[in-house]
């Protein structure tokens, strides 16, 4: 595997543009456009928010077949609780990117991330759709990442090139996500290409469980999104014998670099958390089974005392059993082992004396590891977070304004 420049406009075939319509801000990309040259195999995983968005529902009706060839996407203005004046909003831009395009409204995808219960300015957002539509390019990727960023400090894309069965085929995502991050999928968008010829059944396969491996392994503050989903595109142009079969080495190999590409952009998401210091990694080890390791690890990286603990550089290591104990999985606390970095903090669920000074230099680690062991069986899971400072209050305190 070899990480490539790019972004969603690597792999053959595809365009992509991001352009200011001041959606919500004067002089911000906000409306951004990626197209394939030919129809292409879908698939996509959403929140499991019952408030859900309308471009979600649109989304979701337009990918019954399988098939898209573009996706849509506005940042500054969630389109969600906006009735059916935001589901005929939602239409007509899909109508309008089509018909710019020369391409099915029912083969274009549609996604939205901002403010919730506000109304799409339209008149900005057609404007925004005519911009990006005529200026698609294939080094448009990275202006259509800048243009899905809300609260985000650092975009988040990525691209890579591995080969199967002597054809080098293409990954290229674009990912945005700061705050509202607690994702049960399938505000965290990420959208992904591919030249590869696969099947939509694989493709929905796959992409489900490696959402469950990565986005759904994330926090920032244990809000779930209206708005969250996963799109993955593939248009068959690196001429590979097309994957259709989930045993064969093709797909594992393929699976293997899409799980890489969607746990270094939620990385990317969790590190980028609003306000964040630092990312949060958080290893549940030797667990009796994957679920019981997953849903502690997700606790602990949800839990805010843990967060706040982080960022105070203190090492209070019973928020980090108390968060295990109350995730809903059964284990036995008088077998958990706790460290920070290398240093042991606890032992079969009781404390230890330890090292302040090194316990205090593992929470001042760019990642911060956690690791849980409990010595139950041959079971782990990883899960990522951030730190909650003072910054993320600022931050959503004045959201709207």
């Amino acid at each position: 595997m070899k990480i490539i420049e790019g972004g969603v406009t690597a792999p053959q075939g595809f365009l992509a543009q991001g352009v200011a319509a001041e959606i919500k801000k004067k002089d911000k990309k906000d409306v951004a456009i990626i197209c394939s040259n030919k129809l292409c195999n879908a698939a996509a995983v959403y929140t499991t928010n019952r408030v859900r968005a309308a471009c979600v529902e649109l989304t979701r009706e337009h990918l019954q077949d399988g098939k898209a060839q573009a996706v849509i996407v506005n940042s500054g203005n969630a389109n969600a609780c906006t009735g059916q004046r935001g589901t005929a909003d939602a239409r007509r831009t899909t109508e309008l990117a089509a018909e710019l395009l020369n391409i099915k409204a029912e083969d274009v995808l549609v996604a939205s991330t901002g403010v919730i219960g506000v109304y799409m300015p339209m008149q900005r957002i057609e404007a925004g759709i005519k911009a990006a539509a005529t200026s698609l390019s294939a080094n448009g990727g990275h202006n259509a990442a800048l243009s899905i960023m809300t609260t985000d400090l650092q975009n988040k894309e990525i691209a890579v090139e591995i080969n199967i069965q002597g054809k080098p085929v293409r990954i290229g995502a674009m990912a945005k996500g700061s705050g509202m991050i607690h994702p049960n999928m399938a505000t965290m968008l990420a959208f992904i290409t591919t030249d590869a010829a696969i099947s939509s059944k694989c493709l929905a396969k796959m992409l489900k469980h490696s959402s469950d491996q990565s986005y759904n392994m994330i926090s920032v503050d244990r809000d779930t999104s209206t708005n969250d989903m996963v799109v993955i595109m593939a248009n068959g142009l690196a001429g590979n014998p097309i994957i259709d079969d989930e045993n064969s080495e093709d797909y594992r190999q393929f699976k293997q670099t899409l799980d890489f590409i969607n746990i270094s952009l939620a990385k990317m998401i969790a590190r980028d958390g609003e306000g964040a210091t630092r990312l949060i990694e958080v290893q549940v080890i030797n667990a009796a089974d994957e679920d019981t390791a997953r849903l502690i690890a997700r606790s602990i990286t949800g839990s805010n005392l843990t967060k706040a603990a982080v960022f105070g550089k203190d090492a209070n290591w019973g928020r980090i059993l108390c968060a295990a104990g109350y995730s809903g999985a059964e284990f036995d606390v008088d077998k958990v082992d706790i460290y920070l970095g290398q240093e042991k903090m606890a032992e079969n669920g009781m404390g230890l004396i330890f090292d302040e000074q090194k316990a205090r230099e593992a929470l001042e680690q760019e990642t911060v590891v956690i690791k849980v062991d409990l010595k139950s069986g041959d079971c782990q899971a990883t899960a990522w977070g951030c730190d909650l400072t003072y910054e993320y209050v600022s931050i959503n305190a004045d959201y709207r304004t």
